[in-house]
């Protein structure tokens, strides 16, 4: 039978892609202006005469030292995942009442808003809600396989590592890039517990950028530019 199209839908999308779509357009089109062609010509209009002054100015004033610190603490999302990787499997394999109180416990953990637990490490804020979406994709995987594997002599770190985790790659990809954007995006952590200018990461980078060119739109935007780029990348790698 044939369907009706859903025009008012396909609007709808079209009118939310271009929601997401316009303020992209406006930061990469801006961070190629300079100064004066900021000011003197259309916000949206594309540049007659692009230029990369702007990223070359940033890239003066130690972008590439908070880019280094922002590397150095993306890390924990890897202790994070495998932390919660071990949680989930022990949360649905396990046939104990503290299985059952440990999940209960995790769920709590996503009630607790991130601004009451500025004293807590990432890898303790990212684990919650990364259990949770590991232990959904665990629950899908036969328990003919578990029972297969145990019956052939495997541990529980051999299922785990030879089954649970082959099974349920995507999740662990999905949680991994998740929890990489929310490290690498983090501002309130860094802001609180550093004390150094030296020891900043990107976030705090783009505030002190604003706050050193904040009549250098072009700059700001630029240094926006560069800081998401390797997150496009993780998506682009980890998408499929």
């Amino acid at each position: 039978m044939r369907t009706r199209p859903n025009y008012l839908g396909g609007l709808a999308g079209f009118v939310w892609l271009a929601v997401v779509l316009v303020p992209v357009y406006y930061v990469v089109v801006t961070s190629l202006r300079n100064q004066r062609g900021f000011y003197d010509t259309n916000p949206l209009s594309v540049p007659t005469s692009p230029t990369f002054s702007a990223y070359e100015l940033v890239l003066r004033n130690d972008f590439w030292r908070y880019f280094a610190n922002s590397v150095v603490v993306t890390p924990t999302v890897a202790i994070a995942v495998a932390v919660a990787l071990m949680a989930a499997y022990y949360v649905v394999r396990g046939t104990t009442w503290f299985s059952r109180f440990t999940y209960r416990g995790y769920l709590l953990g996503l009630a607790i808003p991130i601004q009451a637990t500025i004293t807590l490490p990432s890898v303790a804020v990212a684990i919650p809600l990364s259990v949770i979406i590991l232990a959904n994709f665990l629950r899908d995987v036969p328990n003919e396989l578990f029972e297969s594997m145990r019956v052939d002599g495997a541990g529980d770190w051999r299922m785990l590592f030879s089954l649970v985790l082959p099974m349920i790659r995507p999740a662990v990809v999905t949680v991994a890039v998740h929890d990489g954007l929310n490290v690498w995006n983090g501002f309130l952590f860094p802001l609180i517990l550093t004390q150094s200018p030296d020891q900043r990461v990107l976030p705090l980078a783009l505030w002190s950028f604003q706050g050193q060119f904040r009549v250098n739109i072009p700059a700001v935007l630029a240094a926006v530019v560069l800081s998401t780029l390797p997150v496009l990348a993780l998506y682009v790698l980890g998408r499929r």
